[in-house]
């Protein structure tokens, strides 16, 4: 028996292709994914990505889980926890001699790459000029270039990435907006001195250009001395956005908490873009942290030798190694120079220890918007010292 034909004609619908303008056509992943997840699929001991390979403070945890049981669970304000804020602003004032206002100067933001990004759509119009100095985080540029700004790279001078103020004098115009700064300084740990932000203010006098100063390794600054913060600086720190990051300090980078401190007319326009990328971040950890700041002060005191002790483990380590090095006087990252080892590019260099001897590192051309023919890639020391020691074995070994 024939089959009925069907009475409802299928009918192919040829789809038109979507035209797409990417907005960010020569961003690619960042180099922090690409060798962490690189070091994943060969298994390689991971000193690429900075975090830590231990856990954070056990008191710590057990306010998190106070907190998340006591019904912390709903949105906080938009600025963040009143007791956070006054908790930070004790902070500051304690650290850097700063009176900021908890109401209308501290916001809390979802990682410090959140409020590096707000702070430069809030002040960065289009064609606005904004000054880096490379190697330089990579989150600056995408954010100056989604606010239409354009990107005016000045290389720091080798071999001790200190920034050359003159050729900053001379790269300053009439569209000049925004001058970024990093101290202590990631992927190079090096740190800005109080003579450094003192040709930064003389620079920028009676000129309307602002500061954005990402300041999220704080307290791990070593040898003895002193991080100096726009904050302690009589003429910057009203011109000023300061960013720090509870990620950092505390060990807990996935919990992204970090805050943004600047005068009340900054952080007013600030909170306009905040509002509208994360509105706010976890309540219950806000609540952790305000009380752990109160109850453990001595943490962030402590913070400058613990990680110099690991900075002075890994260099020993691999002081018989043919890496030639400067030991980091701050962030948890350790530059070396691989040259009496290959000639490998940095970025082919660090591909082949990690898949093929088993330590990850970064390799510091990313960071460049041209960069020099030098053979540097940078390793995290924010592990344990077993996992130091085992990466230390096969990196002498090269």
């Amino acid at each position: 028996m024939e089959k009925p034909e069907l009475s409802v004609r299928i009918e192919r619908t040829k789809l038109k292709a979507i035209s797409l303008k990417s907005k960010l056509p020569n961003i690619g992943t960042t180099i922090f994914t690409v060798m962490s997840q690189m070091a994943q699929e060969h298994g390689a001991i991971n000193l690429s990505q900075g975090f830590p390979d231990f856990d954070c403070p056990h008191r710590l945890k057990e306010l998190v889980a106070e907190h998340l049981n006591s019904r912390k669970n709903q949105y906080p304000p938009m600025a963040g926890i009143p007791s956070l804020r006054q908790q930070i602003a004790h902070k500051v004032k304690s650290y850097y001699d700063f009176d900021a206002d908890p109401e209308n100067e501290i916001t809390i933001t979802s990682g410090a790459t959140e409020a590096l990004f707000d702070a430069i759509q809030a002040v960065v119009c289009t064609d606005d000029e904004v000054i880096i100095f490379d190697p330089a985080y990579d989150s600056y540029e995408p954010a100056i270039q989604l606010a239409g700004g354009k990107t005016i790279h000045i290389p720091l001078t080798l071999p001790n990435y200190n920034i050359d103020w003159n050729q900053v004098e001379s790269a300053i115009t009439e569209r000049t907006r925004l001058i970024i700064i990093n101290t202590p300084h990631n992927p190079c740990g090096t740190i800005l001195t109080k003579a450094d932000l003192d040709n930064l203010a003389s620079v920028i006098r009676n000129r309307d250009i602002l500061i954005l100063s990402d300041e999220v390794y704080e307290h791990m600054v070593y040898d003895g001395i002193k991080h100096e913060s726009v904050l302690a600086h009589e003429e910057l720190k009203g011109k000023s956005f300061a960013v720090f990051s509870f990620g950092k300090t505390y060990h807990a980078t996935g919990w992204k908490l970090a805050y943004c401190i600047a005068n009340k007319e900054l952080t007013a326009e600030f909170r306009k873009v905040h509002q509208f990328v994360t509105f706010t971040t976890s309540s219950f950890v806000q609540y952790a942290i305000a009380d752990f700041m109160a109850e453990c002060p001595q943490h962030t005191l402590e913070l400058p030798a613990f990680y110099e002790q690991k900075r002075d483990t890994f260099c020993e380590l691999i002081s018989n190694s043919r890496f030639k090095f400067t030991p980091s006087r701050g962030t948890y990252f350790q530059l070396v120079d691989y040259s009496d080892i290959s000639e490998l590019s940095d970025i082919d260099f660090a591909n082949y220890i990690t898949k093929e001897k088993g330590v990850a590192a970064i390799p510091l051309a990313p960071f460049y918007a041209a960069p020099p023919p030098t053979k540097i890639i940078r390793f995290c020391f924010c592990k344990d010292d077993s996992t130091l020691s085992q990466a230390a074995e096969i990196l002498c070994k090269l």
